[in-house]
């Protein structure tokens, strides 16, 4: 597209602009051009693989009004890092032209996430007279698919999965024009030429287009279960309001208790059906809509199945053109008011992403297919987040946030950080940026090490960054560790103890330069010690580079691993036992256990045969979960935990227990063992034990911190590690260690479990990488 301006008489000088960041597929070419146009300059603008690149000519105080203009208000999406600046010998010419992308070997752009539907956008969706009416594909510069679409780089309409739709006539001059709202908006399309959707029933096309839709709407009423193709994968759907098909579905996905995630039309609904506040609120409905954790309201419109004994809802809002015609437009046949939306999958395996896969994988677990042809490049599953005490904690990032990058406040080398096996992320990193991938899975899967494995060169190609060394968890036995000595080949591998990683990477997204070691809480539920102990209630003193373990909870037996994990009696038996409490049978985890079990679980801790010591609080919470009668069989991770918060919130005037800490910082649950016993032999409240369990385990927070800085002149605390998920223990630490006097670090752009730590493993390498060259970095 080329402009021809009027000439100027004046001295002229011409300036090149290279603009990095996330600026391309934003709208940002338009943009420039617009800018150019008003101030009479003449050049070009065009994107390679560095980001955009701008030429200007024409008279030195206009090209410092443009200068002015390009950095102070640039597209809602974009996301300026740095712009670099050259000053040209003066050419000539008044036209300013867009040229096409260029493709260089060096240097990267910031590849943006998928967006949700924007407001203009949804306007037109449901406006009669416009072409793009009911179309469920309408996307714009602002707004639809991007980092699930894209092939290759720079970001232009044959490097992604759009490549196959030939535009028509009009949306190619949309495309071309740039005062348009679509110019260069890489997945526009129309009803006329873009993707078609159709219902699949029993193997065959029952259905396309509006009939298609109409079809499903009718069939998700009527209580059947579809695989609703979306941006990042299939979406198995059902109406969260019909109790027998959303048994139906958590049966035939196997997914025992774990919560689904429900998406509703608009906000009204969500503010209907929970206590969501106005931060709650705006973050539902932001351009990311990841599925936000908020507390249970009106209960009539959603089945007791969608999430039992949870104290939180997931919900979200649709983010497609297609979920927004799910629902229904103006005179449409009611739909249900809120609809079950999980990932397309057999729990534990990868979302299905792939259309002939999906016929087979899903073909068990759903009635019918609503899909479409255009193809999925990259699986990115839903994000989960919620609000703590005032600011978002990720739980799960991915779609609307992957794979935006995480700025370091430290220089580091071209590192691959594989993370670990629970939650996985990978990371690479350079010079100043991170990049976290989508979230990948839990490793004990073949899909799941399938992607890994094919998101791990992606990533760096998208970032720009060939690794020239690695991170891995310390773990000898994690499959992503291993997955890093395989193709280290000569390069340089640093192992990274699991909690140091945690700490690191919260202070990382908080711009912690490192000069000063942290008081860093790291809580979780199993992390590879350097004693070869299971830890996860750990206080370090650490940096970048280094640590030192401060306090622990003391050691008990992790009788048979993962079976303590999925029966948290057996944890709290082992507890008690560590504790010298007898195991009576008025205890529920007791009677919880079976005698058999029971008879071999005392033999395994009396003699120490088939038992590992850990000091991890995420067992501990399991423990105190399963003696207060609160939950003995997990079905998912962090259950009885997650029920054991929502039993503190309804607890009132408490009370609290108080762990004792040793002169070596040795911390005694068994004090907190004997005390919770004591209150269940007593008939105490299980809502009262969970809230003084809490209000003890914040007290202990704030007593090590306070020693910490007596000892070593410390004011500064992180906090990371799943347990810190817990929104009521988060908040409580947060607030306390504010009010004696601390700064806090916590998570809010990376999630506190193990889907961050790849970020943190990265951080320990770049710093003792720095180290080993001699360098003077502030890490």
């Amino acid at each position: 597209m080329t402009a021809t301006v009027s000439r100027l008489p004046a001295a002229r000088v011409r300036r090149r602009f290279v603009v990095r960041g996330v600026v391309q597929g934003v709208g940002f070419r338009p943009f420039v051009y617009a800018r150019a146009v008003e101030l009479s300059l003449s050049g070009s603008v065009h994107n390679d693989s560095a980001g955009v690149v701008i030429e200007v000519e024409g008279a030195g105080t206009d090209v410092e009004q443009f200068a002015r203009r390009l950095s102070g208000k640039p597209p809602p999406l974009a996301i300026i890092d740095r712009i670099e600046t050259e000053e040209l010998a003066p050419r000539g010419g008044s036209d300013f032209v867009i040229g096409d992308s260029e493709l260089l070997h060096s240097g990267r752009t910031l590849t943006p996430p998928d967006i949700a539907t924007c407001e203009d956008c949804l306007r037109e969706l449901s406006d009669p007279s416009d072409r793009r009416y009911r179309h469920p594909f309408i996307t714009c510069t602002n707004c639809g698919p991007r980092f699930t679409i894209i092939t290759g780089l720079p970001y232009d309409r044959p490097a992604t999965t759009m490549a196959r739709f030939a535009m028509c006539a009009a949306c190619t001059a949309e495309y071309r024009n740039p005062a348009d709202r679509r110019f260069h908006a890489q997945p526009i399309a129309c009803p006329d030429c873009g993707p078609r959707l159709e219902l699949i029933v029993a193997g065959r096309a029952s259905a396309v287009g509006e009939a298609a839709l109409g079809l499903a709407r009718r069939g998700l009423a009527a209580g059947l279960i579809l695989a609703v193709k979306g941006i990042g994968g299939y979406h198995l759907a059902c109406d969260a309001g019909n109790e027998r098909a959303v048994s139906t579905l958590r049966e035939r996905k196997a997914r025992g208790d774990k919560p689904f995630a429900v998406m509703v039309r608009d906000v009204e609904t969500v503010r209907a059906l929970t206590r969501a506040d106005a931060a709650e609120i705006a973050l539902i409905a932001s351009t990311r809509r990841p599925i936000v954790l908020v507390r249970r309201g009106e209960q009539d419109a959603v089945a007791a199945s969608v999430a039992p004994g949870n104290p939180d809802l997931g919900m979200m809002l649709p983010y497609t053109p297609l979920h927004t015609l799910l629902f229904g437009l103006g005179d449409d046949e009611t739909g249900p008011r809120a609809l079950v939306m999980t990932s397309g999958n057999v729990s534990g395996e990868p979302i299905v992403f792939d259309d002939d896969d999906a016929l087979v994988r899903l073909a068990p677990l759903a009635d019918g297919f609503l899909r479409h042809d255009r193809a999925i490049h990259v699986p990115v599953d839903d994000s989960v987040s919620r609000i703590v005490d005032g600011a978002e904690l990720p739980i799960r990032r991915s779609r609307g946030y992957a794979p935006l990058p995480v700025a370091l406040p430290f220089e580091s080398p071209a590192i691959l950080a594989v993370g670990a096996d629970l939650k996985n992320a990978c990371c690479v990193g350079k010079d100043r940026y991170a990049w976290l991938s989508q979230h990948i899975g839990d490793m004990d899967d073949l899909r799941t090490l399938e992607a890994f494995s094919r998101t791990v060169p992606r990533l760096q190609e998208l970032a720009g960054v060939q690794p020239n060394e690695l991170a891995a968890d310390a773990h000898p036995a994690y499959r992503s560790s291993r997955y890093a000595q395989e193709i280290r080949g000569e390069r340089r591998l640093e192992t990274v103890q699991h909690h140091h990683a945690h700490i690191a990477s919260v202070m990382v997204e908080n711009g912690w330069d490192g000069r000063t070691p942290v008081i860093g809480f790291a809580f979780d539920g199993t992390g590879y010690g350097t004693d070869g102990a299971i830890w996860g209630g750990e206080l370090l003193i650490a940096d970048y580079a280094r640590f030192a373990r401060f306090a622990h909870l003391d050691y008990v037996p992790l009788a048979g691993g993962d079976a303590a994990v999925r029966r948290p009696y057996r944890m709290a038996l082992a507890h008690l036992h560590a504790a010298g409490v007898p195991w009576s049978a008025a205890l529920p985890c007791v009677l919880a256990c079976p005698e058999e079990e029971r008879l071999v679980l005392a033999h395994q801790l009396s003699s120490g045969f088939g038992c590992v010591p850990t000091s991890s609080m995420g067992r501990l919470f399991d423990a105190i979960s399963s003696l207060a009668g609160i939950r003995q069989v997990a079905d998912y991770e962090a259950q009885a935990a997650i029920e054991l918060e929502g039993r503190s919130r309804e607890a009132r005037n408490h009370g609290t227990y108080r762990y004792p800490v040793d002169g070596r910082g040795v911390i005694d649950s068994g004090a907190i063992i004997r005390a919770v016993a004591d209150d269940v032999l007593a008939g105490v409240p299980a809502e009262t034990i969970a809230g003084r369990f809490h209000a003890a385990t914040i007290s202990l927070i704030v007593e090590l911190a306070v020693r910490a800085r007596e000892e070593l002149n410390l004011n500064t605390v992180a906090m990371s590690g799943g347990v810190f998920q817990n929104a009521t223990l988060l908040a409580g630490a947060c607030t306390a260690l504010r009010q004696v006097g601390f700064s806090v670090l916590r998570h809010r752009i990376v999630p506190p479990n193990d889907g961050g730590i790849a970020l943190g493993q990265l951080a320990v390498a770049a710093a003792r990488s720095s180290e080993t060259r001699g360098g003077t970095s502030c890490v």
